[in-house]
């Protein structure tokens, strides 16, 4: 059996109001910029910018919006600018792989989930993962109470929607631990990038991440009520909860030249420690941070913006052993699913344990402690995340 698809064309269409251009720029030193806020954040102080400016190039995974938040507020807020560094920020997409770029050379550094670069590096990229931003997963299945599906055992006999391009592993890794058969117990469909079949009934329970797809449905309007649905019209399966999360965003780096280019690996350690800065102004001023994702162009409206910035903080804290910091037991669980689930047609994301090389908390850890020695605070111990009220089509 093989899962039922949606036409690539939809997939495309129903991501295609999103993209913007984004813009280029060659490899020579600029002269330095202040942030556009005029506001020093989590520590950052652009006035301290050297006369030039080191151009770094890091690649998006998806289209502009809050899961980015801290990457566009560190250039917001002066604090690429302060450690020396002109960061253009480029946009993914449905046919960006973000891995590949970087394997490529096409950019420095790439943000992307673990096991899809893990598959990349098990294929000949040779990149590392030098900071674990996100520190759980954010992964749900999204289904109307209706339904009765509150755990991942519920699945059976139910129409489960996935986006694919390497986004499925955790249900298929949830079928596997309760025993379900992903060819004969579900009917796995393909589905677009937004909530439109779980809303038509079509999907039972459909893939979304806790910051965007489902707000998507809290966003909508029940058309029995005349209101907008409610958390309380809604069964929610998180795969975190389930067991089977995977390590999500991160940021990577060029193995190679991280190992031989003394240069490349001080610039490795100044861009992550003024991305945690701004992970960290994120942190303490979503708000803002809502706003920077806006005037750089979102095309999802300012409330799901803020509630997206809300729900992408609590993946990032509290952050125990300090923001960026690569857990090895979370690690260990998300390349252990990686190795042993399979899909419908018998393939997992990678065949074998990847090596020692495939991380690093060297980069990460050298910027912490520069933080912590001017007193900022990277753990997030005391974070307390906001209420959001989202609006009707998230505006």
């Amino acid at each position: 059996m093989k899962i039922n698809r949606l036409s690539k064309g939809a997939v495309l269409l129903a991501v295609a109001g999103l993209a913007v251009a984004a813009c280029g720029s060659d490899d020579t030193a600029t002269p330095a910029t202040t942030p556009t806020s005029g506001v020093a954040a989590a520590g950052c102080d652009a006035s301290k910018a050297p006369a030039t400016l080191t151009k770094v190039k890091l690649q998006l995974q998806w289209f502009t919006q809050a899961q980015f938040a801290g990457y566009f507020a560190a250039a917001d807020q002066g604090c690429y600018a302060a450690e020396g560094l002109d960061v253009e920020i480029i946009e993914g997409g449905v046919e960006i792989v973000p891995q590949k770029q970087l394997a490529d050379g096409q950019v420095d550094f790439a943000l992307s989930w673990v096991p899809k670069a893990l598959a990349s590096r098990e294929a000949g990229a040779d990149i590392v993962d030098i900071a674990q931003i996100y520190q759980r997963s954010g992964t749900l299945q999204v289904s109307f109470k209706d339904k009765g599906i509150k755990t991942a055992a519920d699945f059976k006999g139910k129409k489960i929607g996935n986006w694919g391009f390497g986004n499925e592993y955790e249900i298929f890794a949830a079928l596997s631990k309760n025993g379900l058969d992903p060819a004969t117990d579900v009917t796995l469909l393909a589905q677009q990038f937004d909530m439109a079949g779980l809303l038509s009934g079509d999907i039972d329970a459909a893939e979304a991440m806790t910051y965007n797809e489902y707000a998507q449905v809290l966003e909508s309007k029940n058309e029995a009520t005349g209101k907008l649905y409610t958390a309380d019209d809604l069964n929610v399966v998180s795969y975190e909860a389930e067991g089977v999360g995977m390590l999500q965003d991160a940021i990577w780096a060029d193995a190679k030249k991280l190992a031989s280019d003394a240069t490349y690996k001080e610039t490795a350690v100044k861009f992550v420690k003024a991305s945690i800065q701004g992970w960290i102004y994120c942190r303490d001023n979503a708000a803002s941070c809502r706003d920077i994702v806006v005037a750089k162009g979102s095309k999802l409206g300012a409330s799901h913006q803020l509630w997206q910035m809300n729900e992408v903080n609590k993946l990032v804290w509290p952050a125990t052993g300090g923001i960026g910091v690569i857990d090895q037991a979370a690690w260990d669980r998300t390349a252990k699913i990686a190795q042993e689930t399979k899909n419908l047609e018998g393939a997992a994301v990678l065949t074998k344990a990847p090596d020692a090389g495939a991380f690093t908390n060297d980069i990460v850890n050298e910027a912490l402690q520069q933080l912590k020695d001017a007193g900022v605070d990277v753990t997030g111990s005391s974070f307390v995340p906001l209420t959001v009220e989202l609006a009707e089509g998230g505006n």
